[in-house]
């Protein structure tokens, strides 16, 4: 069963930094694509560990998945959905995202 996955623009993730809103954005690369750059806000939980580290998200408070493409932050997107997070994949992931990187 295809759920919808909610999409976000990169450009509304980043005007929403700026007005300073606390996002919860789980960017999935690995580590070497993260080092490489991200969004300064985000936190790091690789694709393959993310059912490993459930805890570090607050359920109660919607999410924001990033990757590299839009890809594998969709598929993270499907599997956070059926476990009742409310998710939604930031579109176009880091190749779309002009905002400010940390490395």
């Amino acid at each position: 069963m295809d759920q919808q996955v909610k999409e976000i623009s990169p450009e509304d993730v980043q005007a929403k930094l700026e007005q300073g809103e606390q996002l919860q954005l789980i960017d999935v690369r690995e580590l070497d694509e993260w080092n490489a750059g991200h969004i300064p806000q985000a936190k790091l939980i690789s694709l393959g560990l993310l059912p490993y580290q459930l805890d570090m998200l607050d359920k109660e408070r919607p999410l924001i998945m990033v990757c590299r493409s839009g890809a594998r932050s969709h598929r993270a997107c499907e599997y956070l959905q059926e476990l009742g997070y409310d998710v939604t994949n930031m579109a176009g992931g880091m190749l779309a995202w002009s905002g400010e990187v940390a490395k």
